[in-house]
């Protein structure tokens, strides 16, 4: 079964976000309210896959993508971000996230560019 680590500071989309990943046989191992609690349960967890929210206090994540792909290069990181935000996407592929996904996002596409990255059969 696959981990997943959900980072974002909205109680409401880590709960959603958690609770998707759970429905589709994902093994949801930890939560982060900001970059900075992120890189540390990455370090912990090393789980699988990590959905990413870019704008968050404290260390938003691309900050944390700078963090976690130089210790762990193959870290499988979907940056979930609001419309309106594509020149900091540029900026976290660049640092290694692996895709992104805008919000508002329809649960199917997060399921098909997880099981993408993780090499499932959808």
């Amino acid at each position: 079964m696959p981990t997943v680590l959900v980072v974002d500071d909205t109680l409401f989309m880590r709960v959603a976000i958690s609770n998707m990943f759970t429905e589709w046989g994902y093994e949801v191992v930890g939560k982060a309210v900001n970059g900075k609690e992120a890189v540390v349960m990455y370090r912990a967890l090393q789980p699988d896959l990590v959905t990413m929210d870019v704008t968050m206090p404290v260390m938003n994540g691309i900050a944390a993508v700078k963090k976690i792909i130089p210790e762990f290069p193959d870290a499988k990181i979907i940056m979930i971000t609001a419309l309106g935000q594509q020149k900091l996407i540029v900026e976290a592929i660049e640092s290694g996230a692996k895709d992104f996904i805008t919000k508002p996002f329809e649960p199917e596409r997060l399921k098909a560019v997880a099981d993408q990255l993780l090499g499932q059969n959808c």
